[in-house]
């Protein structure tokens, strides 16, 4: 079955430098996280791939943009963002949003993430299949307990 699967941006996709700031596309450098090119290609031949980002900089072609100077963008079907959905994404209506405008059911679609507080807990909330991206082993702080990978390989496991 075909499902539907929403990447957070920063940490999940893309390494979100601390000492940078402003739109992600305007930075000297930038680099997608490790494995994020081979799972992303791996996936997309069987699934919808799209990027939810809290990002409150960035406008979606700003996304794309930096998506694009990585060599990821092949494999993105969209991208939502505050700029075109008019909600950050720690909130449930955020998904909300998203499933309407994909037109999905909640249980088609899986988020990864790797903040428990803004990608897991409001996508379990409302009814979406959650995968924590997890890499350096942090303790959960919420009440869900989800699937949790270290790296992004094993998504295709």
């Amino acid at each position: 079955m075909t499902k539907v699967y929403l990447f957070d941006w920063g940490d999940t996709l893309m390494i979100d430098f601390p000492d940078q700031t402003g739109k992600m596309c305007d930075w000297e450098n930038i680099q997608a996280v490790n494995g994020a090119l081979q799972t992303l290609e791996a996936l997309s031949t069987q699934h919808q791939i799209y990027v939810a980002t809290n990002a409150v900089d960035s406008t979606e072609s700003d996304i794309k943009l930096a998506f694009d100077r990585v060599g990821l963008s092949p494999f993105i079907s969209g991208y939502f963002c505050k700029s075109n959905l008019g909600i950050g994404k720690g909130a449930p209506e955020f998904f909300n949003r998203i499933i309407s405008t994909l037109n999905v059911e909640p249980k088609s679609v899986v988020m990864v993430g790797d903040s428990y507080d803004k990608d897991i807990e409001p996508a379990v909330t409302v009814g979406i299949q959650a995968i924590w991206f997890n890499p350096m082993g942090k303790v959960a702080q919420g009440s869900h307990e989800v699937k949790e990978i270290r790296k992004l390989s094993e998504l295709c496991t």
